[in-house]
């Protein structure tokens, strides 16, 4: 959002459960919209942006790895290979429920990796709470042999199309 040039507070939402299975699309909108709609359900006024990210290889639904077990597993299943990362996005505005939902789409393509790889990356702890077991922006990049579309996307806030969104409600963004 700094980025963006938007001025912004951080408001985590609080008892919104994610869902993590069915079409990956709908996933991510759904849990988008869900974390902006109970944020802004507190507020009086202000645009909410509620994000959600995972990675989708073989149709199977990977969030964010909780050990690096689940790191090693994902690497494993994504090495040699290209997978998607999908993230919604809405936008809400708290005075008058009017919403806006997105979602974007950017493929990647993982090096083949050996296992003593994967676990020298794993060790690093960067994986831990990453879609996918991976960091793009980090020492994870090494790992991307290329991508096709948004970065940002993968680093997990497509900043363009927010961009875009945040401007079809009347917010102005330094160019």
């Amino acid at each position: 959002m700094e980025r963006l040039g938007v001025p912004f507070d951080v408001i985590a939402p609080e008892g919104v459960e994610e869902i993590q299975e069915g079409d990956p699309g709908e996933v991510v909108t759904r849990n988008a919209s869900a974390k902006a709609s109970e944020v802004a359900c507190g507020l009086s006024e202000g645009l909410v942006v509620g994000a959600d990210t995972v990675v989708v290889v073989d149709g199977i639904i990977m969030g964010k790895a909780e050990t690096p077990l689940e790191a090693r597993v994902m690497l494993a299943a994504l090495e040699g290979r290209m997978h998607r990362v999908l993230t919604g996005l809405a936008v809400v505005d708290a005075e008058t429920g009017r919403r806006d939902v997105a979602v974007v789409e950017t493929k990647v393509w993982i090096h083949p990796l050996t296992d003593q790889e994967i676990g020298e990356y794993v060790s690093t702890g960067e994986p831990t709470g990453k879609a996918g077991g991976y960091a793009i922006q980090g020492a994870g990049g090494a790992l991307v042999e290329r991508i096709e579309g948004c970065f940002e996307n993968v680093v997990g806030l497509p900043l363009s199309r927010l961009r875009s969104m945040l401007e079809g409600f009347g917010l102005e963004t330094p160019s």
